[in-house]
This record gives C-alpha cells, sequence and structure tokens, in this order.
C-alpha cells in the first residue's frame, strides 16, 4: 500500500501545526522546515482547510492553525479525504462492471480470488488509522525534531 505525496504532505502539516498550537503558522514556515514546495503545499493546505481540519487566517498577520484539537482529527478522515476510496484495481472501483467500463474489463471479474485478497489487504491497511487520532503522533520525539529543524533553519538565517 502507498499513500500520496499529497497525504505525507497532509499529514507533515498537521504535525507542524499539532506541535505549534500556540501561534498561527505562515504556510511558508511549513514550507521551509519540510522541504515542500509552496505551490504544492498551497493544494494541501486549501483541502485541509475546506474539510475543516485546518482554519486558515488570511492578510498580512494571517497564517493557519488547527481547527480542533487533534485528539479529534482522525488519521483515517485525513486520509479519505485526500486519497479517496483507495481502490487497488479498476475492477475494485464502486459502480465498476464490464457493461460500465471497457477500461477494467476483465475476463475473472466474477468471483475472481485476486480481489477478494487486495480488498482484505486494503481493509487491513485502513483498519491501522481506525481509532487513531492526530494527537496519537504528535509524540515527544516529534516535538524535539521539529524543534531542531526550526533551530537550524533560524541559524542559517
Amino acid at each position: 500500500m502507498r499513500l500520496t505525496l499529497h497525504t505525507d504532505y497532509a499529514f507533515r502539516t498537521l504535525i507542524y501545526l499539532g506541535v505549534n498550537s500556540d501561534r498561527l503558522i505562515p504556510l511558508a514556515e511549513v514550507a521551509r522546515v519540510y522541504g515542500i514546495s509552496v505551490n504544492h503545499l498551497v493544494k494541501v493546505i486549501h483541502g485541509l482547510g475546506q474539510e475543516g481540519f485546518i482554519q486558515t487566517i488570511r492578510g498580512r498577520s494571517g497564517g493557519i492553525r488547527l481547527a480542533r484539537p487533534p485528539e479529534e482529527i482522525s488519521l483515517l478522515d485525513v486520509i479519505s479525504h485526500t486519497e479517496g476510496d483507495l481502490v487497488l484495481l479498476g475492477c475494485m472501483r464502486e459502480g465498476t462492471s464490464k457493461a460500465s467500463n471497457k477500461e477494467f474489463e476483465c475476463l475473472l471479474e466474477c468471483g475472481c480470488a485476486m480481489k477478494n485478497v487486495l480488498n482484505k489487504a486494503r481493509l487491513a491497511f485502513l483498519k491501522t488509522f481506525s481509532g487513531k487520532t492526530l494527537a496519537d503522533v504528535i509524540t515527544p520525539h516529534e516535538r524535539r525534531l521539529l524543534a531542531r529543524r526550526q533551530e537550524e533553519l533560524r541559524n542559517a538565517s
């Protein structure tokens, strides 16, 4: 199983905001700390804001912050938002059949064992995130690493 860079950046952003919950964070700061393109991060931030994970405050003294406490932000919800349905094969898409989509036509469609195995793997993968929140992944280790990175960037300036 693989998550996209979009999801990776979403998690990094949420963790950073959780660690620095005492202030508004400029988007450029998150980009600089993680070495992420500002243009790419704008898309991630926009989506996180639309889904209510973060608040975005515009203007000169604006920035971003978590919209709710880390304990209330489900990792599974973030993945569902950024990844969608996480189907592994085209034929696993809801409502896909031979008749409706030639692109995913498969001779084994009826009773395909591979489809069942992959679906079990997908469900097990998603179950790992079930019941886990952002608070579960913001540990003292993450706090130390991010503080060290912030200090390195301050010293380099």
